[in-house]
């Protein structure tokens, strides 16, 4: 008789790995905006993931935009055309680039929809994630303190030839002059794998 295999057991398939990583900057993207006040804590409502209690915005334009985003990353990820992620936050005062959040995605591109399944266990990878989620909200404790009110924007690299759609505008890299940089962890699903840093501009004051 044939053994049914749980759906952990079944192993990670290119759509499959492409859902976990989007699901993943959801996440990370709603706990950076809370974790560095972006947004009032009273817009955001705890949800659980990861084994985590993680906070996501109630907030009905954000949402949007960020479900927008997801649903992009998504199809950029599943084929593999999408190379980075960035989550920059400026001074709504002058624009100054105060925080860069960078998100590095490798893909193994002979990974095809037909491919047989990756082994690597939902568990293994959900661990990893939470990793790097646990250490987006550990980073409040050694970034500088962001005493202006700030906005946030999101950068995407992907395969120069792509298409972008229309509500989608080029941008340059907003880097941070006299920045310091963190590396974070880094998760893979064994088809895309995601490197995390975090530049931040440095006091003015030794």
């Amino acid at each position: 008789m044939a053994k049914q295999l749980s759906r952990d057991q079944q192993g990670i398939t290119l759509r499959g790995s492409a859902e976990i990583v989007a699901e993943f900057f959801s996440y990370g993207i709603n706990s950076i905006l809370y974790q560095r006040g972006i947004y009032p804590p009273e817009t955001f409502t705890r949800v659980q993931k990861y084994g985590l209690t993680l906070l996501v915005t109630t907030d009905p334009e954000l949402k949007n935009y960020l479900n927008n985003v997801v649903e992009q990353m998504k199809e950029w990820l599943h084929k593999c055309i999408v190379q980075r992620l960035v989550v920059v936050i400026s001074s709504i005062e002058n624009n100054e680039v105060l925080e860069r959040w960078q998100f590095d995605i490798e893909c193994d591109k002979t990974a095809k929809d037909e491919s047989a399944p990756r082994e690597k266990s939902q568990k293994a990878i959900q661990d990893e994630i939470r990793s790097v989620i646990r250490q987006i909200t550990a980073t409040v404790t050694f970034l500088p303190l962001l005493e202006a009110a700030c906005a946030f924007d999101l950068l995407i690299y992907t395969d120069k030839d792509l298409a972008v759609p229309e509500k989608w505008e080029e941008s340059g890299p907003q880097f941070i002059a006299n920045s310091e940089e963190v590396r974070l962890r880094s998760f893979t699903t064994t088809i895309h794998k995601v490197h995390s840093t975090v530049a931040y501009k440095k006091d003015s004051f030794p």
